[in-house]
């Protein structure tokens, strides 16, 4: 009988709540507060932080920190806004630091 493979995942690291899916991956080549980073189009059973203007490589932005619905560990941040017209393709995209996630159903 064959085993049924479900959606590639990305849980978080701290409870292993079901964060992202592989296929919402945008780029790879990101850099977060420890180190790579990933960037999503989409992330579940998150919560937001409030807004805040940070300034990060690629300049200005509005962020909000992304956290663990489960337990609350900070898995990176949203753009929320981008005040480089060249950035704003970020804007409502979700970071998530390769350090805070892990792969599951891969």
């Amino acid at each position: 009988m064959a085993e049924l493979i479900g959606p590639r995942l990305y849980s978080c690291s701290n409870c292993r709540n079901q964060v992202s899916l592989h296929d919402d991956i945008i780029s790879k080549s990101f850099h977060g507060r420890n180190g790579r980073a990933f960037l999503f189009s989409h992330a579940m059973n998150v919560v937001m932080g409030p807004k805040e203007d940070r300034h990060l490589l690629t300049g200005l932005h509005t962020v909000a920190d992304v956290y663990c619905g489960d337990c609350r560990e900070v898995l990176g941040w949203k753009y929320e806004r981008a005040y480089e017209a060249s950035q704003r393709y970020k804007e409502g995209k979700f970071i998530l630091e390769k350090s805070k996630i892990v792969k599951e159903n891969w």
